[in-house]
Formats: structure tokens, C-alpha cells, sequence
């Protein structure tokens, strides 16, 4: 049925080429009804003689059709449409996120190697089978930290899987309140009414937690449990079991009961982690079932894919278009009426019926992130795709034009990744006077700071060995000075007591100042030629000493940039203490595992 509040155009533009076809058609029409008219200043007698052919009654049905086709054809191709498709890659914003424990009770060996060890092999699982939809990823312990937000790169998230242990989280306990307030938080900021919410943990406090289960409305909770009934100890890494405050060794177990009506009270379903794909493919048709009902119901989460009724109108067209066959006056009109391309770019069949948006969208999904870049009119997708590809420094130019909080931090990202630290920060400071509640910019802040400090002393440093270098050949020359100084003074002295202890014949005499200017020529090039060693040897040490400076430099940019993948366990653990120091919140006391 036609709903005619929802009646649009997809490409409305084409509409405009109405008024070009309408002035072909008045043309035509006045240049047909013109034709023949001899009979104005011509005797009836003497048409026949004057005109080859007997005139033809004027027909305007031809030219009617005609215009009627361009009509059909005009609006088929703006894209007239009133019916949205539910789309048959639903699931594509179907939305996830997963809330592990980091609890100490994770590192109970009861199940083989860990607790911890076997809820990542279940997530990769997860992120493996289910393939497609937006996930996010939540810590918990004593606080709640977002790993990753809601995104369709489950590879990013599934990178991120080692790096999970307890000892990141800077507070301990297990506070399950906060992580499904959190993942509640995620799911409404990305606008979606209905989602996924998957616990993974070992323990809850039901009565603590039921309240906040229950106020879920359209998001739906889910429970894998971790670990057995019997339980095991947890191991401590300074040796021994750990225990409570009583000295008895803490004896973790799995209470299914309470996590399975938590589940139930969460409209979700409850699985104990089992060896084979059973729990998973148990939630997984969970969370499909919950996505079918929510379609049929609602279609809010559709996206934005119309049912075009324009190929309906080109079947209309065709049979006037084959009435204007022979004289071809259609396809004329028609060429006519077709935009000319820009020089650098062919019209291809493809533009015709989607926008340059929707066809960089398709590439980024294939990940094609070069060609998404070039299709791209958004600013912040062209530069997503081109940091996606590689092209940091074109991401940078892009960013240049988005003057936005998300634009600048993402710029600041950039330059980060080019060693360009002192602009990486102004973007970062920028972003944060537009979005002062942007922790992830403050972080960044911080660490930019601490490494440009670093720099800043290693200069120093090197200025400070330069410095003394530069006094060391100082004092080499003066020591070299005076030593040939010394020199000379001992061959006078030589050459006096000489000449004192004897009186030497006139060819003695000629003998003696030959060798002497012999011995003075020589000395004066021995001098010259170490002044110019010396020289050299001042050019290469500063030579050596601007490419030492260059390298360092260069080696400290790349040791800032590799640290993040070199060391992601450390990185999230330092980000998360920063965020847990900014929430200013209190220990509550409870028990730590």
C-alpha cells in the first residue's frame, strides 16, 4: 500500500531536467503546427502543382507521446519512491557488547588454562561466527573501562583479546552495576532503542544487581557463565593462593543459578561455557531471535534503503518510445538532456543510481580504503579511509578542513603518527576546548607532553656532549701549541752551545743553515698539515654530530609510535588508571576478587 507521507525522490536533481525537455517539446510542437501552411498565401488550385507530396493533416498525437515519454523517463531516473526495504543485511546494525570480568576469581584454574584464558578463546569465537553487526567490548572489575566502542572491525577488537588481563585494572571486585550501565550507555549514545548485552563473569551479586536488570527495557541481557561448581583457587604472582581477610584461601565457585535468574529477569538466556561451540551457538541464535522480533516491530534500525519505483516507469515508456522509432526525435531529446561529465572523470551507469557516498561505503565495507577515499564527499569518512590505507599524511590535509571536536582529535591522531608531536598536541588542545569531556584527547594530551619532554631533555643532553667535546679539542690544540714551543726553544738552545764549543769552517757554516732551513720546512708543513687534520677532523665530528642529533630524534619519534602495538596490555592498563584517577571514585570496601 502507498504511503504517500513517505513519497520522495532519491535523486529529486533529475527532476530539473523537466525544464529543458519541455522547451524541446514547445519547439517541436511550433515547427510541426507550421509545417504545410502554403495554403495562407497559395490558391488552392495550385497546391498540387507547387508541392511534391499532398499535405498532411496536422497530427500532434506523435509529439504528445513523445514529450509524455521524456516525462516517464525524467522521473524514473530522479528515483521516486515511497516504500523503505527492510534490508536483508539487517543484522549489520544489530548491536553487541560484551562485558568481561577482570576480576582475580578469572584466574582460577578450575577450567584448563584459566577462567581469563578460556572467556577470550569464547569471545574471538564469538567475533569469528557472528562475522557481521556493531560490537563493544567492556572490562569490569572495581570500575568499568570501554576497550572498544561499538564498531564493525571485530579484527580491531579481537587484537585486543591478549592484552585482557587482571592486573590492568586498577581498582578490584567485581562490579556488575557499573558494566551493564555502561554497556547501557554505549548502546543509547550510538541511538539505538534495542540491543545485545552479553555478560561474561564468573560471579554476581544478584541482589545488588537485579534492580538494574530489570529497568533494561528493550536491551536484553545474557550470561556465560566461567568456571565450575566446585571451584579453585586463585594464584597470586608473588607464589601461594590468595586469601581473604580471615586467612583462609579464597575458594571461588560458579554459582549458575543466580547468574541464570539474572539472565531470565534480562529477557536473555543463561549458557555455561562448555569444550565445544554449544554456549556460542546458543547466544548467537539468542541474539538473532531478539533481532527478528525487533524488525517485525519496529523499524527504526532500518537503514536508509528504498524500494525505487523508477524501473516501473521505464516499462511504461517503452512503447511510446518504439512510436518514435523511425524519426528518432526521442532519442535525440533524450542525449540532449544528458548531463555533460567534468573532463577528469566518465560517467559510468553506476552514478545514475547511487551517490558517490553510497559507493565509497560499499568499497570501505570491501575494504577498499584507497578507492573509498577518492569516492568520499565526507570529510571525516575520506580521511577514516585514506588513515585506513595508509595515507596518514593526506588523512592530516583532510582533517585540516574539520574543525569539529571528532575532527581535530582524529587530526591530532594523524600527526602523531607523522612524529609531528607539537601539532598533534595544539589539535588535541583544540578538540579539547570543543569537547571538554573527551578523556581519550586528555590521555593523548598527556602522553604527547611526557614525550616531548623526553625529547626536549635528550637534547639537552647532546648539547651538554657537544659542548664538552668541543672543550676537549680545545685543550688538545693548546697542549699541541705549547709542546712545539718547547720544541723550538730546545733547538736554539742546541744550536747555541754549538757554535760556543766551536768556530766551524765557512763550508761547515753553509752546511749547517741548509740543514736548518731543511728542518724549518719540514716543520712548517708538519704544522700546516696538522692544522688541516685538525680541521677535518672538526668538520666530520660535526657532521657526525648533527646526523647523531637527526637520528636520535628520528629513533625517539619511532619509539613513541611502536609503543602502542609493541605494548597494548601496557597501554590499557596506564589508560584506564588515567581514567579511574579522573572519576575520583572511592574503594567501596567490598571484597577484591
Amino acid at each position: 500500500m502507498m504511503n504517500l507521507a513517505e513519497f520522495h525522490f532519491i535523486r529529486p536533481y533529475w527532476l530539473l531536467a523537466i525544464i529543458p525537455a519541455a522547451v524541446i517539446a514547445i519547439l517541436l510542437f511550433k515547427n510541426k503546427l507550421n509545417q504545410g501552411n502554403w495554403s495562407n498565401v497559395c490558391d488552392e488550385e495550385l497546391m498540387p502543382f507547387i508541392l511534391q507530396e499532398k499535405a498532411v493533416p496536422h497530427n500532434r498525437w506523435t509529439l504528445s507521446l513523445g514529450s509524455l515519454a521524456s516525462l516517464l523517463i525524467i522521473t524514473a531516473l530522479a528515483g521516486p519512491t515511497w516504500e523503505r526495504l527492510p534490508s536483508p543485511i539487517f543484522r549489520n546494525d544489530a548491536a553487541l557488547v560484551i562485558a568481561l570480568d577482570l576480576s582475580l576469581s578469572m584466574n582460577s584454574s578450575d577450567i584448563k588454562p584459566t577462567r581469563l584464558s578460556r572467556a577470550r578463546f569464547k569471545i574471538a569465537d564469538i567475533l569469528r561466527q557472528r562475522k557481521d553487526g556493531q560490537t563493544a567490548l567492556l572490562v569490569y572489575a572495581g570500575d568499568v573501562f570501554t576497550v572498544t566502542p561499538l564498531t564493525e572491525d571485530t579484527e580491531t577488537i579481537a587484537s585486543q583479546l591478549s592484552a585482557l588481563t587482571t592486573d590492568i585494572m586498577p581498582s578490584q571486585g567485581s562490579n556488575t552495576v557499573l558494566a551493564i550501565e555502561k554497556a547501557v550507555e554505549l548502546l543509547k549514545q550510538a541511538g539505538l532503542q534495542s540491543g545485545e548485552i552479553l555478560l561474561i563473569t564468573d560471579a554476581v551479586n544478584y541482589d545488588e544487581t537485579v534492580n538494574t536488570v530489570e529497568s533494561l527495557a528493550d536491551y536484553h541481557l545474557s550470561i556465560l557463565g566461567v568456571g565450575t561448581a566446585e571451584g579453585a583457587p586463585i594464584k597470586v604472582a608473588q607464589g601461594g593462593f590468595l586469601k581473604d581477610r580471615q586467612g583462609n584461601i579464597v575458594l571461588p565457585k560458579l554459582n549458575s543459578n543466580e547468574l541464570s535468574r539474572l539472565a531470565s529477569k534480562g529477557n536473555g538466556i543463561y549458557k555455561t561455557i562448555s569444550d565445544d561451540d554449544s554456549d556460542i551457538e546458543s547466544l548467537l541464535k539468542q541474539f538473532d531471535t531478539s533481532i527478528e522480533k525487533q524488525s517485525s516491530s519496529d523499524n527504526s534500525l532500518f537503514i536508509e534503503q528504498w524500494n525505487e519505483k523508477g524501473p516501473w516507469l521505464l516499462l511504461l515508456a517503452l512503447p511510446l518510445v518504439a512510436l518514435q522509432f523511425r524519426k528518432g526525435l526521442l532519442s535525440f531529446a533524450f542525449i540532449c538532456l544528458l548531463p555533460f561529465p567534468k573532463p577528469s572523470y566518465a560517467l559510468e551507469w553506476k552514478d545514475l543510481w547511487q551517490t558517490h557516498d553510497q559507493q565509497a561505503q560499499q568499497a570501505f565495507k570491501q575494504k577498499k580504503y584507497q578507492q573509498a577515499s577518492e569516492q568520499f564527499d565526507s570529510l571525516q569518512w575520506k580521511a577514516a579511509s585514506q588513515y585506513k590505507a595508509g595515507m596518514i599524511k593526506e588523512a592530516a590535509e583532510t582533517l585540516n578542513k574539520d574543525e569539529s571536536a571528532i575532527g581535530l582529535y582524529n587530526k591530532g591522531n594523524a600527526l602523531a603518527q607523522q612524529g609531528k608531536l607539537k601539532e598533534a598536541l595544539e589539535a588535541y588542545k583544540r578538540s579539547l576546548e570543543k569537547n571538554p569531556s573527551n578523556e581519550d584527547a586528555k590521555y593523548n594530551i598527556e602522553l604527547v607532553e611526557k614525550e616531548l619532554e623526553k625529547q626536549k631533555q635528550s637534547q639537552q643532553d647532546k648539547q651538554q656532549g657537544d659542548d664538552k667535546e668541543k672543550s676537549e679539542q680545545k685543550d688538545g690544540e693548546q697542549q699541541d701549541k705549547d709542546q712545539q714551543s718547547g720544541e723550538s726553544e730546545d733547538q736554539q738552545k742546541q744550536q747555541s752551545e754549538q757554535d760556543s764549543d766551536s768556530k766551524p769552517s765557512e763550508n761547515q757554516k753553509n752546511e749547517q743553515e741548509q740543514e736548518q732551513e731543511q728542518e724549518q720546512e719540514q716543520q712548517s708543513q708538519s704544522e700546516n698539515e696538522k692544522q688541516d687534520k685538525q680541521e677535518t677532523e672538526e668538520k666530520q665530528a660535526q657532521q657526525k654530530a648533527q646526523s647523531s642529533e637527526y637520528d636520535e630524534k628520528q629513533q625517539a619519534d619511532d619509539q613513541w609510535l611502536e609503543r602502542i602495538p609493541y605494548d597494548p596490555a601496557g597501554l590499557l592498563k596506564r589508560k584506564f588508571k588515567y581514567q579511574y584517577g579522573q572519576r575520583g571514585r572511592k574503594e567501596t570496601g567490598s571484597q577484591v576478587w
